[in-house]
C-alpha cells in the first residue's frame, strides 16, 4: 500500500512570512518582506540572508518565474496515528492553511539560462520542512524524471531532517532517496544541490551531501543536529561551527555563494555539467515545455512502484 493520497489542487498564494517588514538578524535593519525581486531577502546592510519560501526558490531561479509542477496534489495520511499535543493530522491541516501547499517539497520542471532542469525546493513553513513519505516520493519521481529524460536535477535544502510523526517510515526515506540519486550518478546525469537555512538532519544525511556539485548559501546552518543538542550531551562546539563558511574550510560544501550570485553560478555550471554528460537524448518520450508555475502535473513514470510494501 502506498502512505499517501492525492489532492485536487494546489494554491501558492499563502506561501511565505506574513506582514509586510522583516527584521534583519545580523544587524537588526527593519527590511522589507514579501519583496524577492528587490534583493532576494538579502539585507544590505550586513548581507544576512534571511529564509525564502519554496515558490519563491523557483521563481527567482527559473527563467522568468515558469514552470510545470509535478505531483502537487500528494498529501500524506497518518499511517501511525500519531498524536502527541495534536493529532498528526491536524498538524498536517495547519501546515497546509499556512502555506498553501501539500506537503513540504515542491517539485518542477523548468529551465534555468535556457537549460530544462528537474528541480525540488523545500518549503521549511510546512512542519519545519520535515522529510516524510510524502516529500521523498516527490523527490524520487524528480530523480527518475531525471534520469528519463537526461536532464540535471536540482535540489533546493531548507529542512529539520526527518518528519518525527511518521516515524521509522521517515528515516527510511533516506535510503529511498539515495537510491534514486546513485542511479542518476551512476547514468552521469548531472545533480547539483543548495543547501541554505537550516539543512539538518535525516536531509544533510542524505541527498543534501550526495550531489555532484554541493552549494550553501552564506551563514546557513548546515549539520545533523542542532548546537544546543550536542550542549546538552557535553559538547561545546567552536564559534561558526556548522556555518556555511566552516563546512567550505573542512571541504564538505564545494562553494559559498551569494543569492544574488546563485542563479548566474548555477547557469554556469550546469551547463559545465551538462555538457559533460554522456548522452542528452531523453530515453523516452518528449521533452516538455515549462509553464507557468501554477500548473500541475501528478503522472508518473510507468517503472515507477507506488508499493511500500
Amino acid at each position: 500500500m502506498a502512505w499517501f493520497k492525492k489532492a485536487v489542487s494546489t494554491d501558492h498564494t499563502k506561501t511565505g512570512a506574513s506582514g509586510l517588514w522583516a527584521t534583519c538578524p545580523g544587524c537588526s535593519r527593519t527590511l522589507r518582506d514579501r519583496d524577492p525581486a528587490t534583493n532576494l531577502r538579502v539585507c544590505p546592510s550586513c548581507g544576512h540572508h534571511l529564509r525564502l519560501d519554496g515558490a519563491a526558490r523557483l521563481r527567482t531561479l527559473l527563467d522568468d518565474g515558469l514552470w510545470t509542477e509535478h505531483d502537487a496534489g500528494l498529501t500524506s495520511t497518518d499511517p501511525l496515528k500519531f498524536t502527541d499535543r495534536t493529532p498528526y493530522p491536524t498538524r498536517l491541516e495547519a501546515a497546509e492553511a499556512t502555506t498553501g501547499l501539500r506537503d513540504a517539497v515542491i517539485t518542477a520542471t523548468g529551465a534555468i539560462d535556457g537549460l530544462v532542469v528537474e528541480a525540488a525546493a523545500m518549503e521549511f513553513g510546512f512542519m519545519g520542512g520535515s522529510l516524510g513519505v510524502v516529500g521523498a516520493e516527490k523527490i524520487t519521481r524528480a530523480a527518475e524524471r531525471a534520469l528519463q529524460y537526461r536532464r540535471p536535477l536540482l535540489i533546493i535544502c531548507a529542512s529539520s531532517g526527518a518528519r518525527m510523526m511518521e516515524g521509522t517510515l521517515s528515516l527510511v526515506q533516506m535510503a529511498k532517496v539515495s537510491a534514486a540519486l546513485g542511479r542518476l550518478d551512476r547514468a552521469r546525469v548531472p545533480y547539483v544541490t543548495v543547501l541554505t537555512d537550516p539543512t539538518t538532519g535525516a536531509v544533510a544525511a542524505s541527498l543534501a551531501m550526495l550531489a555532484d556539485v554541493t552549494i550553501a548559501e552564506p551563514g546557513a546552518r548546515i549539520g545533523f543536529v542542532g548546537p544546543r543538542v550536542i550542549e546538552r550531551v557535553g559538547g561545546h562546539p567552536p564559534r561558526g561551527f556548522q556555518r556555511s563558511e566552516s563546512l567550505l574550510e573542512h571541504g564538505m560544501v564545494d562553494m559559498v555563494v551569494d543569492r544574488r550570485e546563485l542563479t548566474s553560478t548555477l547557469a554556469r555550471l550546469l551547463r559545465f555539467l551538462d555538457a559533460s554528460s554522456v548522452i542528452r537524448k531523453p530515453l523516452a518520450g518528449p521533452v516538455e515545455t515549462p509553464v507557468v508555475g501554477d500548473a500541475t502535473r501528478t503522472e508518473r513514470p510507468p517503472s515507477l512502484d507506488l508499493s511500500l510494501d
